[in-house]
């Protein structure tokens, strides 16, 4: 899952993101600080993101976050998620597993059409399926939720049939995922460079205009009718046009938000959510992300955490808690697991992650890092405890960049040296790429307990097409593999649930990962939006269903 650096760089591809099962939306709560009128017109919503500018909008194209939130408003999914976390059907209509769990039937909903005009039929799914598998898309997200599947077979107009290597027990969950989501064949049919700029779905939008470093222009889309099961289709008076802005600094989307030049803006700062939370005319909507919490990952494939007390050391030497309590003012809770808190079967492994200077001092010294220079780094056999710490500064926020900080001055007390590089995208892929770290933190959403296999199993550790691999940690542990494999395979819940469990305890037990707390996904909008939501899938936002100047 990890390709040449040189393709990392070039394309800045990867993807951090993946699968859909459901989770659980933190309800919206409060309103917000005062607020000018608005000052656009009725028919169009402003979105001003924080999240990195796409290099493609075709999420099969790489697939990372900031092309699931705008491609969610044009394209859909086969199936869905409802709010309790069920599958519910969206373009597919029903399906049907073959007792060996090695094919599945989808039977799409008639009468469907792309915004292009072409049909949603099963060729149009075969050819989808074979786009995302194509190593020249460069897939990377998409391509491993569909790594399973052998072909689709046109058994008629409606009907796809999936022929899999092996039993899949996630593929429901990574159908729902919007890096998996259904684009016109014919619109795929233009080649990579075409369907970057303006990917044809189905959804409640089209792209009518991409005008790079500003902004993506969407129109309605006046055929829409195919909402997944259990949700109403947008009300009339529902916003005809998205203005989709790229505003990275927080402080100016926030000022852009309160003087009425945008109705939503997500990554806002803590205090900037604080502020919203004591009321007024800004609302806030808490949609933590699927998948797996934020953690920093530990490469234990190279010195120094290829020794398992120079691991435990460095997560014994930081303290975690304290950085995210003073650094988020209420709005993130300290995470003990690899899994997000939204997930069910998400365990909690207090126990492996507490702050203890004096332990990580002792196996410091059991370990042979016994000298320190004159900065105070420990030293052994002639080399300084240096690890390097490369942050994506297009993914991180500030206030996770001074938690990194915090961090690196406690490992400082300990002996290590952490060297936190702040980097481009690009720049962070190919650091990856070249493995030039010891320390990363890599968000990765995928709804569901498979999220676990696509980064710790020891296939994790080969790239996908696209260059990317998730196995960060580069762990390669047989004992951890066998339950990753019945995550991935096992459809029984219960065998599925104790795989779960017993390979987060093995996560926690190979002092792999820091766990820090969920991947925050803050939306902050003007409280006269009606029918603002996140889709329950990755959390995406729903912007076809808003009326802006509601009461």
């Amino acid at each position: 899952m990890r390709p040449a650096p040189s393709r990392l760089v070039t394309t800045a591809l990867a993807a951090i993101a993946v699968t859909a099962l459901t989770l659980p939306l933190a309800a919206c709560s409060g309103s917000g600080t005062a607020a000018a009128p608005r000052s656009g017109p009725a028919d169009t919503l402003v979105y001003a993101t924080g999240d990195a500018e796409p290099t493609c909008l075709d999420p099969h194209v790489g697939g990372n976050f900031p092309q699931a939130l705008l491609g969610s408003q044009v394209l859909e999914s086969l199936v869905g998620l409802d709010e309790k976390r069920e599958i519910v059907p969206w373009l597919a209509e029903k399906w049907q597993q073959s007792s060996d769990g090695l094919t599945w039937d989808f039977t799409l909903k008639p009468g469907l059409t792309f915004t292009d005009g072409t049909p949603v039929d099963a060729a149009a799914v075969k050819a989808n399926i074979e786009h995302l598998q194509d190593p020249k898309t460069a897939s990377s997200t998409g391509y491993l939720a569909v790594q399973q599947v052998k072909r689709v077979e046109v058994v008629s107009p409606t009907v796809a049939r999936f022929h899999l290597v092996r039993p899949d027990a996630a593929l429901l969950e990574s159908l729902a995922q919007p890096w998996v989501a259904i684009e016109s064949p014919k619109g795929i049919a233009r080649g990579q460079e075409a369907n970057c700029l303006a990917p044809v779905g189905t959804g409640p939008f089209t792209v009518a205009k991409w005008s790079k470093q500003d902004r993506v222009e969407l129109t309605r889309n006046p055929d829409y009718r195919s909402a997944p099961q259990g949700t109403e289709l947008p009300p009339k008076d529902a916003v005809q046009k998205v203005t989709w802005r790229f505003i990275p600094d927080a402080t100016s989307r926030y000022a852009a938000l309160q003087s009425g030049e945008v109705d939503v803006i997500d990554n806002p700062l803590p205090d900037q959510i604080s502020q919203v939370e004591k009321g007024g005319a800004i609302a806030h909507l808490n949609a933590p992300r699927p998948g797996a919490s934020n953690r920093i990952e530990l490469n234990t494939g190279q010195a120094p955490f290829d020794d398992e007390r120079v691991r435990k050391a460095f997560i014994a030497s930081v303290n975690v808690n304290a950085a995210v309590e003073s650094l988020f003012d209420g709005t993130a809770e300290r995470s003990a697991s690899a899994l997000s808190s939204v997930e069910p079967l998400a365990l909690q492994s207090k126990s492996a992650y507490v702050y203890n200077p004096r332990v990580a001092n002792d196996l410091l010294d059991e370990a042979g890092w016994t000298k320190r220079d004159a900065d105070g780094v420990r030293t052994k056999d002639g080399k300084r405890l240096e690890v390097r710490f490369p942050v994506s500064t297009d993914q991180s926020v500030p206030a996770e960049q001074a938690l990194f900080q915090q961090l690196q001055a406690g490992a400082k007390e300990a002996g290590f040296d952490v060297k936190i590089s702040l980097l481009d995208l690009s720049s962070w892929y190919g650091a990856l790429g070249a493995h030039e770290y010891e320390l990363v933190s890599a968000p990765y959403t995928k709804i569901g307990p498979d999220v676990l296999r696509f980064l710790y199993h020891s296939d994790a550790t080969v790239p996908a097409p696209s260059g990317y691999f998730a196995n960060h940690a580069m762990i390669k542990d047989p004992e951890l593999d066998r339950q990753l494999d019945i995550i991935g395979t096992d459809s029984d819940p219960t065998q599925r649930a104790a795989a779960a469990k017993a390979a987060q305890e093995r996560i926690a037990q190979l002092s792999i990962i820091l766990p820090l707390y969920d991947q925050q996904n803050h939306f902050l909008y003007r409280s006269d939006l009606r029918g603002f939501r996140a889709l329950p899938t990755v959390s995406t936002p729903v912007l076809a269903d808003a009326v802006v100047g509601a009461k």
